[in-house]
């Protein structure tokens, strides 16, 4: 039986609990005694001793039964495939799982008849609708055969078990039901308990994903020095021939590192004064009707792909100012199509809606007894703006720029299409540029071995934005910290 499968049945004998819990406790109810928690706690109590063991013996299952799965398939490859390379026995394990899912698809007759060769097998697959890699191999097929018959054995198992947890603990839940029994009390630990495992679940995850880029940085700096990453002002991630070891410089930071920077750099001064006089306007100046128009019609911005603003600045926005250059100078232009200037403006542009929308909610929480206060002594309504409601909301302003920083630091389809993937370090806003978020994508593409530094690099400029971006949340934590006590 699928997972899914068996989860709905849970849920639903739990769902059953939870009227029945509810019901029983509401019979006990007669006036005598004064229940402890309303019914409704003891439904809820019920349904809780019925679906939380199971879903959580269900999933450890599904995790415990895929590792053994994975193991028993690298367990039956041939000895000659086993004994190769990591990277060619996985690479069989996935096609072997691939195989095993198509045989899904067909029926117990075809099943029953399956063919021993490939060649013969893949026509009926096809009809199927399944297309699987040419480099599957006859041996392959007994061997996700069994794997789906393991599956199935497994899947039963958990099946069973999980039902029977439900349950048991349905069956728990409702003999403990009387008026003074305290389902509420049990009921909030276990809410308590699981907000603490969602708040555990979220550091874990941040933790593993640093950990995961930390590894693989270490194996990098172990083929390349710190020196000719962080200090280097050449990217070329092409070694030289075997024996003459790495040219210097071709893991250059620096030029990736600018890019980056720049590109954001004109992309915030593009977004930030637009939005937060924007914002300003609309929580300030703008009639109700008014601003019931214009901010949805602002927020569309955000809700455009990040491709489409690229094939804008592609197409039109790029060739317009390479044109109006060439017409300025009367020949050759001066603004390249792709440039720094087009990915900043056109990345802008998408940033507004973000600058605005937080700037604009911030400003409209900024407590009004200020606003009157300010009015009251005698300032103009701009002068309050500049010195009372402003000041007030830079905690929150700056929080909302620096949501719009880390945004234009990670963005990549926008910086593909407008400034390109040429590596230069250059001051000219008119010039071709890269950043790092590009470079990772470039080296995690293509048939590299994944133990190549060109393709390690690519978590060693993961770290480097983490980090970049980690100071940028430290130094706006500062500032925030500083004038939230200046204003509260």
């Amino acid at each position: 039986m699928s997972f899914l499968l068996v989860f709905a049945i849970v849920l639903a004998i739990g769902l059953a609990a939870f009227v029945v819990g509810r019901q029983r406790a509401r019979a006990q109810d007669d006036g005598t005694v004064k229940p402890h928690s309303r019914a409704h706690y003891h439904g809820w109590w019920a349904f809780l001793t019925g679906v939380v063991p199971a879903v959580l013996f269900l999933a450890a299952w599904d995790i415990g039964a895929s590792a053994y799965l994975n193991s028993h398939i690298h367990s039956s490859l041939p000895a000659d495939v086993a004994d190769g390379t990591v990277a060619h026995e996985d690479l069989s394990a996935g096609l072997v799982k691939s195989l095993a899912s198509g045989l899904r698809k067909l029926d117990s007759q075809t099943l029953a008849t399956l063919p021993s060769t490939f060649t013969e097998l893949q026509p009926m697959l096809a009809a199927k609708g399944v297309a699987l890699a040419p480099d599957t191999q006859d041996y392959m097929i007994p061997i996700a055969t069994e794997t789906n018959s393991v599956s199935d054995r497994l899947g039963m198992i958990s099946a069973v078990v999980s039902i029977g947890l439900a349950l048991i603990g349905v069956g728990f839940g409702l003999k403990g039901i009387s008026p003074r029994a305290r389902a509420r009390n049990n009921v909030e630990k276990v809410m308590l308990w699981s907000l603490l495992g969602a708040s555990t679940l979220a550091i874990l995850t941040t933790i593993g994903i640093v950990l995961s880029m930390l590894f693989q940085t270490i194996a990098f700096f172990e083929k390349v020095p710190l020196t000719n990453f962080f200090f280097g002002a050449v990217w070329d991630p092409r070694f030289a021939a075997a024996g003459a070891g790495a040219s210097e410089g071709q893991f250059g930071l620096i030029p990736l590192l600018a890019g980056t920077l720049y590109i954001a750099f004109v992309a915030l001064l593009v977004a930030v004064p637009i939005g937060l006089m924007s914002a300003v306007y609309m929580s300030e100046y703008a009639a109700p009707k008014v601003r019931a128009v214009v901010k949805p019609a602002l927020e569309l911005l955000a809700g455009i792909p990040t491709i489409v603003y690229g094939i804008f600045a592609l197409v039109t926005l790029g060739p317009f100012l390479r044109d109006i250059s060439a017409a300025l100078t009367g020949g050759t232009p001066f603004i390249q199509a792709q440039s720094i200037l087009t990915a900043g403006l056109v990345m802008g542009v998408m940033l507004i809606p973000v600058v605005s929308s937080l700037s604009d909610d911030i400003i409209t929480a900024v407590p009004r007894a200020m606003r009157d206060g300010s009015l009251g002594l005698g300032a103009t309504r701009s002068e309050t703006i500049k010195r009372v409601i402003l000041p007030a909301a830079l905690p929150g302003i700056v929080g909302a720029i620096l949501l719009t920083a880390s945004r234009a630091i990670g963005e990549t389809m926008i910086v593909v299409l407008a400034a390109g993937v040429a590596a230069n370090l250059t001051l000219n806003p008119f010039e071709a540029m890269t950043t790092i978020t590009v470079k990772i994508v470039n080296q995690l593409t293509g048939d590299l071995e994944f133990n190549t530094p060109q393709t390690l690099v690519a978590f060693a400029l993961g770290i480097t934005l983490f980090a970049l971006t980690l100071v940028m949340n430290i130094v706006a934590l500062y500032i925030v910290r500083k004038y939230r006590e200046q204003y509260e």
